[in-house]
């Protein structure tokens, strides 16, 4: 087959390319701008644009499918040629939806958690050998591509996205999958840009839910009382539910412990958000015919998806974490978790509001004690993000009041928030670094300096 990409640079988009490449497809794609790692990635499997831009010429009748990604836009000159010849014009999840309709379907939906539930699930089948197709948001470890589509596995495992599909379709990822077996682990609103309400936002998980085949498999999380409370609401009499919660634990010496059956497992990974995402993909695999035993062992070794409380220094008394964390819930749940497995250190959390959602000010009041676990806190800004997104100007007195932590301190200089860091007292500290950015330009290996010399 012959598939063109447009807007192959995307994270799911250029995985997906690289994907097909591996099984055997033509690949082609454009875009108009490639940042690492897509461009070292596509280079390397041969399939980087030559030029960067669109080219209408590209667009053939001998090209089977054209996937178009978020990142073109509707007046796209390649698109507007795609549809011109009738060609088949599919967003990235209703391409993954056609390698799938043969295969047991797995969705992992939710606000938060859903990227690392995913990854924790193929860390365990992996360990095991189990085939399995899949599709998630992050690097792992021991996984070349972040998109895997074969003949003969039974399964696919797809981290399931609340967010639209393309320009052409504006219907929330996960609806396309129809899943088999669903999972929700939390939620709280985001996304504001295209879910303008609450109840807007809610709306597209009940959809979620009607999207579950008939006599599929509902996981749940019953501790979150908005997914309790939506489950109970719709009543899917032609699902099975099962609902989750927190394992046994204990955290001893920095090291948190699951038992089960008086049998200890130490783990990598922390939090009390970890240790929900740990059950709902011990749930999960028990489906796909994994024993709590097999769960149990293989766990042990998982380390996280990449920059999901991704610990980077641990040395002399200091550690630094970074996360993806941007949602309030997701954000107050990182710190919290930061501060319970290291209650004796000092914790300086750094926080950038990057997404849309984040930078909007009707939507900042949702912070309100999201840093509360942190012994001192920062917020960083960056006014360009604000212009690129078409938001007003920001107020430091905004942040300080959304946020309503006593002391907390912003930014929207990036030289100005390293000078601070760089004079913090590394001695008995965490540091954790929240962020869908990256701090405009913060270089990480010159903040461990002070660390490193001690």
């Amino acid at each position: 087959m012959k598939v063109h990409f447009i807007a192959i640079g995307g994270s799911a988009m250029h995985n997906l390319a690289i994907a097909l490449h591996k099984k055997g497809y033509r690949v082609s794609g454009s875009d108009d701008e490639i940042f690492e790692p897509s461009r070292s990635r596509l280079l390397r499997y041969g399939i980087l644009p030559e030029k960067q831009g669109w080219f209408p010429e590209k667009i053939d009748p001998s090209l089977d499918a054209v996937i178009v990604g978020m990142h073109a836009r509707k007046d796209n000159p390649e698109l507007a040629r795609a549809r011109e010849a009738g060609l088949n014009i599919y967003s990235y999840p209703e391409f993954l939806y056609e390698q799938s309709k043969e295969k047991t379907r797995i969705v992992i939906g939710g606000s938060h958690g859903k990227t690392t539930i995913t990854a924790m699930i193929l860390h365990v089948l992996h360990y095991h050998g189990i085939e399995t197709d899949y599709m998630v948001g992050a690097q792992l470890e021991g996984f070349d591509v972040m998109v895997k589509l074969s003949e003969k596995a039974p399964f696919m495992v797809l981290e399931g996205d609340e967010y639209l599909s393309s320009p052409l379709d504006l219907r929330p990822k996960f609806h396309l999958y129809k899943p088999h077996i669903a999972l929700i682990s939390g939620i709280a609103w985001d996304h504001i840009n295209v879910f303008k309400t609450y109840e807007n936002y809610l709306e597209q998980f009940r959809g979620f839910i009607r999207c579950i085949e008939d006599q599929g498999k509902l996981i749940y999380c019953s501790e979150d009382q908005e997914v309790e409370k939506l489950v109970e609401e719709e009543r899917p009499q032609n699902l099975t539910l099962y609902p989750y919660g927190l394992p046994s634990h204990e955290i001893r010496d920095g090291i948190t412990v699951l038992t089960h059956k008086s049998k200890e497992y130490p783990l990598k990974v922390f939090g009390r958000h970890n240790l929900l995402n740990i059950n709902a993909a011990r749930v999960v695999c028990h489906q796909l015919g994994v024993s709590n035993p097999m769960f149990f062992e293989a766990i042990q070794g998982f380390k996280g998806a990449s920059k999901r409380l991704e610990q980077f220094y641990n040395k002399n008394g200091t550690v630094f974490f970074r996360d993806f964390a941007h949602a309030p819930s997701k954000v107050k749940a990182t710190a919290m978790a930061v501060k319970e497995q290291y209650p004796v250190k000092k914790l300086v959390v750094c926080m950038e509001l990057h997404t849309f959602s984040s930078l909007s000010k009707n939507f900042l009041d949702q912070y309100k004690g999201a840093l509360d676990a942190a012994d001192q806190a920062m917020v960083f800004f960056n006014p360009h993000a604000l212009e690129l997104k078409k938001l007003p100007n920001l107020e430091f007195s905004e942040i300080e009041k959304a946020f309503g932590k006593k002391d907390l301190q912003v930014f929207n200089d990036p030289g100005k928030l390293f000078e601070l860091l760089i004079k913090t007292e590394p001695t008995d500290t965490c540091f954790l670094f929240m962020s869908s950015g990256n701090f405009g330009g913060l270089d990480f290996s010159k903040l461990l300096a002070p660390a490193m010399e001690q």
